[in-house]
């Protein structure tokens, strides 16, 4: 984190390429949750960017796919990162775990996990049941502690998401929302504080 950025900046994404995941819709709300917090905010679909399931002889073979290479330059230029995780049968997405798998390889004598080093994270949760995805804040959590990461106390899980939005997508509760803002505007701050 450097001094040239006055608002911290956050990599936004969700765990599905689904084209109506409500995790996607609450990354949207994130992200300009983060923005009237006072940050700067990178909405990012993980559809834009597919890579092949992490195999250690083709990264020998062929090196880092290309979209790896774009999101390591992209997370570069971040102080942080929100993700909404999606739970499949209790467990982070596939998607969730290959995409981090490939940015914590080494790449041009540079470990991948420097890549995360100082980085802070917010984790969010959408579900159609009624815990909300929490099961896979745990694992989400652990994975990016594992990496280095420092993520925020703070979490969101949204239970019955099917309802949880409205007809423009944003979510229809003000408890909830009222959480959501909270945890981006702590992201926010705690990166500010950091960088002071």
């Amino acid at each position: 984190m450097t001094d040239r950025q006055p608002h911290p900046r956050l990599l936004v994404f969700a765990g599905s390429t689904r084209a109506g995941s409500y995790n996607k819709l609450l990354a949207r709300q994130a992200a300009e949750s983060i923005e009237r917090a006072g940050g700067r905010p990178t909405f990012i679909d993980l559809r834009d960017h597919p890579m092949p399931l992490y195999d250690g002889d083709l990264e020998a073979d062929q090196g880092l796919p290309d979209n790896a290479l774009v999101l390591r330059r992209g997370l570069a230029e971040h102080d942080g990162l929100l993700i909404a995780s999606p739970e499949y049968n209790g467990f982070i997405t596939p998607l969730l775990k290959n995409t981090i798998d490939w940015l914590t390889r080494p790449h041009q004598g540079e470990s991948g996990l420097a890549l995360f080093e100082g980085k802070l994270a917010g984790v969010v949760s959408a579900s159609p049941g009624g815990l909300g995805g929490l099961r896979s804040l745990a694992l989400t959590r652990q994975l990016l502690t594992n990496i280095g990461v420092t993520v925020l106390p703070d979490q969101l899980a949204v239970a019955h998401a099917a309802r949880a939005f409205d007809d423009q997508g944003r979510l229809s509760d003000d408890a909830q929302q009222q959480k959501l803002d909270a945890l981006c505007q702590r992201l926010v701050d705690t990166l500010h504080r950091l960088r002071g």
